[in-house]
Parts: structure tokens; C-alpha cells; sequence
């Protein structure tokens, strides 16, 4: 018996280019689902609508793949941290991080014709002591204005940093590979 496709309901580089590591063929599909928070949602709430409508809206035009639905959201002290878009944003955002856990939600659903799996995971960090010269120089080195939290961990972002904490150091770029791995396993994929 064939496997069903396995599609992965975003077009982020970022969760493409982690999916890339378990060496399994699939292909990216937009999903077009509008990411705006409902009202009084948490942000636990809000990552595990997301991820679920994500991958039901490309199983409604795919309906014989094995879809995997992705969000993120990083907050800290009850403020969302979205991606700055700007230079000054990322300045800001990394300013006031200093010194506080951050945290990195992720919700997934993986999701076929029988219905869908959820799981939220976690990953939190701490960042050092910045001078308003380290974030300078480090936006201008890194340019994470496209990154949650104006941080990028894969790259030198790792070196703003003071402690990291959570299972899968993979969710802290939005695709938690040690969940997604263990319940591909089960459907039947070959993953070592």
C-alpha cells in the first residue's frame, strides 16, 4: 500500500528547509487562511486554530495527501512578538527582550481524510545583556526582519543569547522535527 503525499501547508523557507531533514518527499502548498487573532484568543489558542485551519484548507483541494499545518507565535510578558518588518522594530523588540524569557509557541496539525492530530510545543529563551551597539550591529549582520521575535537561533542570533530551554530546539524555528518525526513513523513513513 502507497503512502499518501505529504504536503506541507506553508510556503515559509524556514519550515521547508527543516521538513528537508527528514528526507521525505512532499511539497509546499500556500494555505491561505487569514492569521488574524479572534477576539479574547490566547496565543495557545490562536497557534492551534491556525495550524488546523492551515491544513484543512489544503486537505479541501488535496483531500488524498497527509497534510502538516504549521503556526508560531513568540510572546513575552503577555506581548506578542511578531516579525519587526523594519529596523527599527527589531531594535525595539530585542531592546525590550533583554533579560526576559521569551516564548515560542508552536502549534501543528497533521491532518487526512480521517481526521487530524494536534500538538502544541513549546521553546523558550532568555536573552543576554545587549548594548544598543550589539543589536545594531547584529540586524545588520543577521537581518532577521522576516523572524518572530526579531531573532534569528540558526544564525548568529545564537550568540544573543543567555539560556534556551525546551524538547525540540528544532520548534524555536517553527517546525517541531521530534514530534512531526515520531507521527510520521507511526503512518508508515521510513524515518530511520
Amino acid at each position: 500500500m502507497s503512502l499518501p503525499e505529504l504536503i506541507l501547508a506553508s510556503t515559509s523557507p524556514y519550515r521547508k528547509a527543516l521538513l528537508q531533514r527528514l528526507q521525505i518527499p512532499f511539497r509546499c502548498v500556500a494555505s491561505q487562511v487569514d492569521e488574524s487573532p479572534l477576539p479574547e484568543e490566547t496565543p495557545v489558542q490562536l497557534v492551534a486554530r491556525l495550524a488546523l485551519a492551515k491544513a484543512r484548507a489544503v486537505l479541501a483541494s488535496h483531500p488524498e495527501a497527509l497534510v502538516i499545518g504549521a503556526d508560531q507565535m513568540a510572546y513575552c510578558a503577555g506581548r506578542v512578538l511578531g516579525k519587526p518588518e523594519s529596523v527599527a522594530r527589531a531594535e525595539e523588540q530585542l531592546q525590550w527582550m533583554q533579560g526576559r524569557r521569551v516564548e515560542y509557541l508552536n502549534g501543528i496539525a497533521i491532518a487526512d481524510a480521517s481526521g487530524a492530530e494536534q500538538f502544541i510545543v513549546p521553546y523558550s529563551l532568555t536573552l543576554r545583556a545587549l548594548s544598543p551597539e550589539d543589536i545594531r550591529r547584529y540586524i545588520e549582520k543577521d537581518q532577521p526582519l522576516d523572524c518572530a521575535g526579531s531573532l534569528r537561533s540558526e544564525g548568529l542570533g545564537i550568540s544573543l543569547l543567555e539560556k534556551m530551554e525546551g524538547a525540540d530546539p528544532n520548534a524555536l524555528m517553527g517546525m517541531p522535527l521530534l514530534t512531526i518525526s515520531e507521527v510520521l513513523r507511526r503512518r508508515g513513513y521510513a524515518l530511520p
